[in-house]
Order: C-alpha cells, then structure tokens, then sequence
C-alpha cells in the first residue's frame, strides 16, 4: 500500500469518525432539549425531538419510555402501548417501564382471558432479555475461546490432575458457549424479530380468511396486543392471548 492510499484511507476514516461523534453529539442534543420540553409540559414539542432521535436509528429502553410517557400524555394510547412494549423488550425487569405498561393496558376496551405461558418458556425469555443480542454473543465467543484453551490442556498436559481440570473446564466453558449462543438468538428472535403487534384501528374484526369476504370471528379495538402468526397479500393471520385465530388488514396494526 502507497503513501497516497494510506492518506486517503485516513481521511476517510477521520471523516467517517467526525460524522458519527456529530450524530451521536446530536442525537444526545435532541433527546436533553426533549427533556427540558416535557418537563415543562410542551409534550408535542418533546414527542418531536425524541421520535427524530428514534428515527436515526438509536433505540434504548431508556428513549423508548420517554417516547411511551409522552404519547400517554397525549392521550395517545396505541402508541404509548407500543413504545412501552418496545421498552420492556429492551429492560424487562425495569419497574417504572412495568407499571407504566400496566396503567396503559387499563385504559383499552378488549380484556381477553390469557393463556398462560409455560414457567420453563417465561423463564428463558427474561434470561434472554437480561442482556443484549450482542453482549450474549460476545459471551458465547468467549466460553468457546476458554473451552478450546482447556481442551488443549486436557489433550497436551502430561499431569493427571491438570487434565482432568481441562477436561471438566472444558465441557463446562463448551455448555456456557451453547447456552450463551441460545440466548443471544432467542434475544434477538423477542427484539428484533417480534411477532407481536398492537392494533391501531379503533375498530377491526378478525376474519375467518385473508379477504373482506370473510365471516367475522371477532371485534378489536385500538391498543390490543396480538401476535403474528401468517401474512397473505395485504392481510395477517394474528392470535389473541386467548388463544383465537383470526385474520385482519395489515394496515391496521404495527409492530413492536
């Protein structure tokens, strides 16, 4: 590599640097002037700067909340459900983001009798979510690096005592590795991958097929929480929590 590749290799990561410490400068910028405005009550004003920061790409459960308090000062209901559920993704076991979440399902018409969800299932989400897609992963590299270190002591060590501690360190590190990689999956599977969805219609009725033809099931109203089971066309086959199958627009609905 020339002298002249290696200046302009610089320059474009000097630019590349600057770019992205101003956007971070700005984004932190924005989502202060948006603590100021709520905290003087200017709630659009507020809503405007964080949901700009949202839009750049920059989610956190902390931006996520605030996003969700303002619509619910807004009386926006829908949105503030979403942006709660958007939250408590990102840190399920925050209290505020769980109360919060709460009072806003309170607020909505449909109360529907929820299947409960397996202990085993509800507990390996909340692992999952205790970190981040990344962080498990990171973890899952570095068990296997130290599995592989200890398979090696186990193999070359010429001492009973060291390859036995090898060999159970290994097989130890080697499950952490397996287990920190199913983590990271399924964390990735609930946050970036949801197949949950709020209604935003105030009226939808669940169809017995993917067309307005279709016998109605069931009636929706905005705020109601489901999950995404198929898509067909400009239609979604969604499941209430009590277990019901239907299928509605999809336009009516976002997801987390």
């Amino acid at each position: 590599m020339n002298s002249k590749t290696k200046y302009i290799l610089t320059f474009l990561l000097l630019i590349l640097f600057s770019v992205r410490a101003f956007s971070q400068d700005s984004g932190t910028e924005k989502f202060n002037k948006g603590v100021a405005y709520f905290s003087a009550g200017n709630y659009k004003e507020a809503l405007q700067d964080w949901l700009d920061v949202y839009n750049t790409g920059y989610h956190s459960s902390s931006l996520d909340y605030n996003i969700g308090n303002t619509y619910f000062k807004l009386n926006n209901i829908p949105n503030a459900i979403l942006f709660y559920e958007r939250a408590y993704l990102l840190k399920p076991a925050d209290e505020d983001i769980n109360y919060n979440l709460q009072i806003a399902r309170s607020l909505i018409v449909d109360r529907f009798q929820e299947i409960p969800e397996l202990f085993f299932v509800r507990w390996y989400n909340l692992v999952s979510l205790f970190l981040s897609t990344n962080s498990w992963a990171i973890i899952s590299i570095t068990t296997f690096i130290l599995c592989l270190l200890f398979l090696s002591l186990y193999i070359y060590s010429t001492k009973y005592l060291q390859k036995v501690i090898g060999f159970w360190l290994a097989i130890f590190f080697f499950a952490a590795s397996l287990s920190s990689f199913a983590f990271s999956e399924r964390n990735k599977s609930l946050v970036l991958d949801s197949h949950k969805a709020i209604i935003f219609n105030p009226v939808v009725s669940g169809k017995s097929s993917p067309d307005n033809s279709g016998t109605d099931l069931f009636v929706l109203h905005e705020g109601t929480k489901v999950s995404i089971e198929d898509e067909v066309g400009e239609w979604l086959e969604i499941r209430l929590s009590d277990g019901n199958i239907g299928w509605v627009p999809a336009n009516s609905l976002n997801k987390i």
